[in-house]
């Protein structure tokens, strides 16, 4: 990946789409946090937005009514992630009702991680979807939902091999789904021959490269370590003596997103997706080098957030 920032990009003109991930609040603060995000990136004209899930009843309300106003009180198009952890299939069939009768008609499909924490060994739930593949085939015969699901270029950290997760992807694929987004990644070269790979089997849906534009990076250092992703030397020295100096790393930030991001159009990439932790500035600026550019923000929103 080349080492200068905001260098122009050959293929500037080539259509780009974008899609962002956000959490749903736990506190009036991050609601407000939330919405502000929501508000800020919606002129962008993403292709969908995602709003994480977890297991347990509250999770699940927030995720529900947080993507149900985005239903009505936006012209987004919301994705609403389900895992299969801590549920009978009864209750997920109920919580896919729930989403269609909303307005809802993307899932983002995942397994979740175990109900005692990353790390530690994933059962299935008696009565529910033992893995995603199943979870997928669920979704589909319940309605006509787009399903998307996760794909690993540095292999999901419980896969014996690569090869075994990516023929954990191919079961997804032929369950039902139709897109998947990775997990973050900072090397590019690393995504790439994923996607070489994943062709040379068969897959053929969008396998999305998902952004983390790097807010904080102890906390992206850990989120690394608990997915299997890999934080190379050069960006930990790009951070190294900035722990205090909130500004620059923001700017610097700013440049390594707009780098891996512009690298990656260069070579024939025009669809991302943002994990955005629920903060806009970042990923507005990497979407404005992009070439996309907010419309009238009075178009996207259809009440006051």
């Amino acid at each position: 990946m080349s080492t200068l920032p905001f260098r122009p990009s050959r293929h500037a003109t080539r259509p780009v789409k974008v899609s962002f991930e956000f959490f749903p609040p736990k506190t009036p603060e991050m609601e407000t946090a939330l919405w502000s995000a929501v508000e800020r990136l919606a002129p962008l004209r993403p292709d969908f937005v995602s709003v994480t899930y977890g297991a347990g009843g509250s999770t699940r309300e927030r995720t529900h009514a947080t993507v149900s106003r985005i239903v009505r009180e936006t012209a987004l198009r919301p994705a609403a992630h389900l895992t299969c952890v801590a549920a009978t299939r009864d209750e997920i069939e109920g919580v896919l009702r729930d989403y269609w009768e909303a307005g809802i008609r993307h899932i983002v499909s995942l397994r979740g991680d175990p109900v005692a924490g990353p790390g530690t060994t994933y059962e299935a739930h008696p009565g529910g979807y033992a893995q995603t593949c199943d979870l997928v085939a669920g979704i589909r015969r319940q309605g006509d939902f787009e399903v998307s699901v996760s794909a690993y270029p540095e292999k999901h950290p419980e896969a014996a091999s690569l090869d075994a997760d990516l023929d954990a992807l191919k079961g997804k694929v032929e369950c039902g789904a139709t897109r998947a987004i990775t997990q973050f990644f900072f090397d590019n070269d690393v995504y790439l021959r994923y996607l070489d790979r994943a062709r040379a089997r068969g897959i053929d849906i969008p396998i999305v490269p998902g952004i983390l534009p790097v807010q904080n990076f102890k906390q992206a250092a850990s989120f690394a370590a608990r997915t299997g992703a890999s934080m190379p030397d050069w960006l930990a020295s790009r951070f190294a003596g900035l722990d205090g100096d909130v500004e620059t790393r923001k700017l610097i930030a700013a440049a390594v997103a707009a780098e891996q991001v512009l690298d990656l159009v260069d070579r024939g990439i025009s669809e991302f997706h943002f994990y955005t932790m629920n903060r806009a500035d970042l990923v507005f600026a990497v979407c404005h080098l992009l070439g996309l550019r907010a419309r009238d923000s009075a178009e996207p929103t259809r009440a006051a957030a």
